[in-house]
């Protein structure tokens, strides 16, 4: 399987919902890599690194997120793969 980078920007009520540490468990789970961090602005910005069937399943869940998110959008920007990363960090 090809590797995958995304950069992601999700929008709508995802801070404050633990966003984050869900996100987290999902990359895990899915044997990804990569961080994920709130933005001033009330956006979570993250870039997600592994093989493309489980970034796929990570950026899916992302335009849900956890029960008591509302996301309106998700902003994908494909990236060059680096293998920068061991392990998925939440960034404060």
């Amino acid at each position: 399987m090809a590797n995958q980078r995304v950069h992601l920007f999700v929008t709508g009520k995802v801070q404050g919902v633990f966003f984050r540490q869900a996100l987290k468990v999902m990359a895990k789970k899915n044997n990804v890599s990569g961080w994920v961090r709130n933005l001033k602005d009330g956006r979570v910005e993250t870039v997600i690194e592994g093989e493309d069937l489980n970034v796929s399943h990570v950026v899916e869940w992302c335009h849900a997120g956890p029960a008591n998110a509302r996301v309106e959008d998700v902003e994908i920007r494909n990236e060059k793969f680096t293998g920068e990363f061991s392990k998925f960090d939440v960034l404060y």
